[in-house]
């Protein structure tokens, strides 16, 4: 396991559920872990309720782990992504949450999935993320940025520049800057486009939009995007994970950071029909004959099957 899987550390690092059970899939990885010396860790907080599992130090562990495994959501294997971000350190996700348009592997498959991680029989799929500047330290979301005002039930009035030169305002609900990872969540709800995951784009929608830009943006992954509320605190929110208030005035920088993660990826093609699946739960239109091929052929000859 430690030659095939490349391990310098001979550490595994697991981000969990806050709440879902993931036990099951726990008891998976530390019963092979074991017999090869490799040691599993997870967060001081998660660790205390994980079964043969170390505590660790987050920093530490973004620094030592040679594989995350995240067991739980896509909230989740976000976190890990952002624990990561920066190293080449692949990240394996197993779902555990309810949709997961990021995560390949189900519980009952994680047994073959490290079988074929001893292999070699893997790719990495990278993950570009969005940086934002010019409050404090730089903050990561690898899904989107949600902006609002501070004061519930007002409106976010934000002007935008990109590279430098103004391009009006917005004046909505709140504003999403988003990844084309994350154009199928907040963004999707609000109206926004979908982007397919191999375009470098950036997509702005502003949400309920009462006057200036109404209408959502697409720009390029190398385009800075400023934004600046000249008369009100703003409330920026991360992947739904971080929250930051941003004093009246201040610039808030975004830029796409190119290649900022490595995802595990076995079957880009089964993948990819999963996510066909996932996306006609948000009502994209597929025909009766488009809903049938997302069907696995094993189930579809056993449906042609005479009954006895």
């Amino acid at each position: 396991m430690v030659d095939d899987m490349g391990m310098k550390n001979h550490v595994i690092g697991l981000v969990v559920h806050p709440r879902n059970d993931v036990s099951d899939s726990v008891a998976v990885v530390t019963g092979l872990a074991e017999g090869h010396g490799v040691r599993v860790v997870a967060r001081p907080e998660d660790a205390v309720r994980l079964q043969g599992v170390e505590p660790m130090d987050e920093s530490e562990l973004a620094d030592r782990a040679d594989f995350v495994f995240s067991l739980g959501g896509d909230g989740t294997m976000l976190g890990a992504m952002r624990l990561v971000a920066g190293r080449p350190t692949p990240v394996l996700g197993v779902n555990h949450g309810n949709i997961g348009f990021l995560i390949e592997v189900s519980p009952d498959g994680l047994p073959q999935a490290l079988d074929r991680l001893i292999e070699g029989d893997f790719g990495l799929e990278p993950h570009s993320c969005l940086e934002l500047t010019g409050h404090d330290d730089p903050a990561l979301a690898f899904n989107d940025v949600v902006l609002t005002s501070t004061t519930p039930w007002t409106a976010v009035s934000l002007d935008l520049e990109i590279n430098g030169v103004r391009h009006g305002y917005f004046r909505s609900d709140a504003v999403v800057v988003c990844t084309p990872t994350g154009s199928t969540a907040y963004n999707y709800a609000a109206g926004g486009p979908i982007i397919s995951p191999s375009a470098p784009l950036i997509g702005l929608t502003p949400v309920a939009p009462m006057s200036g830009i109404t209408r959502p943006i697409v720009l390029g992954g190398d385009e800075t995007v400023l934004l600046r509320a000249p008369s009100h605190e703003t409330r920026l929110s991360l992947d739904g994970a971080t929250t930051l208030n941003v004093a009246e005035g201040a610039d808030m920088v975004l830029r796409m950071r190119p290649n900022a993660v490595n995802v595990v990826r076995f079957d880009s093609d089964t993948h990819g029909a999963r996510t066909r699946i996932k996306l006609s739960l948000l009502d994209l239109p597929l025909r009766p004959d488009q809903l049938v091929e997302l069907v696995p052929k094993n189930l579809r000859d056993r449906a042609r099957l005479p009954r006895l």
